[in-house]
């Protein structure tokens, strides 16, 4: 049995959770995290050693974007060899985003990659961000039979640990800022950390540890609504370069039957244009032709989203585009489980 204890790289991508109060002027400003144990010294008792790297400029996390999850994916890949398990200090705004991206960019992970942030910053009174970052550590160092427990991206926020791909952001105010409704938790902390092993996705491979950098960012979001004009539809379809939309449909899936919004559909499938339903709910899932109403989307080729969120949906969009996937197999592989995102 083995007597060496876990590495942990503990990532820095900015946020409220790498933030303390200045007191005299009450701003906020980043804080050094090499000094991190003068920070939080319970992190000592933690049975793991914690190394620490930041981007060379921490942004507000509503300014991510592909290039800069390529920047976290690359730290990740650079380190892969040399630690047990990463965590990943993110804003919360778009964590979901980026979590669900890293989960398909990192190919044949055999390591968690634990995403956290806090909506307090880490020197306030009250702030969520000791508890985050304590357990997120602590749960990246799981391990079993000198092998991590955790082997994927995923999410820890307020107690319970998520499957990345499958979080949605549903509070601005409250400390529980996250949940996941089509799939359990995959942790839960208590008295007691709390494992849900038969949730936990494992590589169907033996492959090595592979990074996917190429995302197409050539797509559009279409929230559908009571009114929505075929002017909008229209324009939104005729983006130079459009690859690939998603629309969030009502209900199980449903929208308009109005003849001239199927047909502006239909016509952007027959361009090479991928459309993908995927629900406005927070839960649930699309059943096409179970209603009338999404019987039309089915009969033209638009491509079932099932129980997906949208921010998991874009995240495969950009990295199948990416890919260069081929038009007869795009939708068998955006219906098809990559790592979990769906059912």
């Amino acid at each position: 049995m083995s007597n060496k204890k876990p590495n942990i790289l503990l990532v820095y991508t900015g946020g409220t959770i790498g933030m303390v109060k200045d007191f005299k002027t009450g701003t906020l400003k980043t804080f050094n995290f090499n000094n991190l144990l003068k920070r939080i010294p319970e992190l000592e008792l933690l049975d793991c050693d914690i190394n620490t790297v930041s981007l060379e400029e921490p942004i507000d996390s509503s300014n991510i974007n592909p290039t800069y999850w390529v920047k976290i994916s690359e730290i990740i890949e650079q380190h892969y060899d040399y630690f047990d398990g990463f965590v990943v200090l993110h804003g919360s705004d778009t964590m979901s985003y980026t979590a669900s991206a890293l989960s398909f960019m990192l190919e044949n992970l055999k390591k968690p990659v634990v995403f956290t942030g806090a909506q307090l910053p880490i020197g306030d009174l009250r702030t969520d961000a000791r508890e985050n970052l304590i357990t997120s550590i602590q749960v990246a160092s799981l391990q079993e039979n000198d092998a991590p427990l955790i082997q994927e991206v995923c999410l820890y926020f307020e107690n319970k640990l998520y499957r990345g791909n499958r979080t949605t952001k549903i509070n601005a105010e409250n400390f529980q800022a996250f949940k996941s409704f089509n799939y359990p938790e995959l942790a839960e902390s208590g008295v007691h950390l709390k494992v849900n092993e038969k949730y936990l996705w494992r590589s169907k491979t033996d492959a090595p540890f592979k990074l996917h950098k190429n995302l197409d960012t050539n797509i559009a979001l279409i929230k559908l609504y009571p009114g929505i004009s075929e002017a909008v539809i229209s324009s939104i379809l005729k983006t130079p370069n459009l690859k690939a939309v998603i629309l969030e449909t009502f209900g199980a899936g449903n929208s308009s039957t109005a003849s001239w919004f199927i047909n502006l559909l239909s016509t952007a499938i027959e361009n090479g244009i991928h459309i993908i339903n995927v629900t406005q709910c927070l839960g649930g899932s699309v059943i096409m032709g179970h209603y009338e109403t999404s019987n039309q989307l089915k009969r033209i080729g638009v491509i079932s989203g099932n129980d997906i969120t949208t921010e998991a949906a874009l995240g495969k969009l950009m990295f199948l585009l990416g890919k260069d996937v081929s038009d007869n197999q795009f939708k068998m592989r955006f219906e098809t489980p990559i790592c979990g995102e769906l059912t």
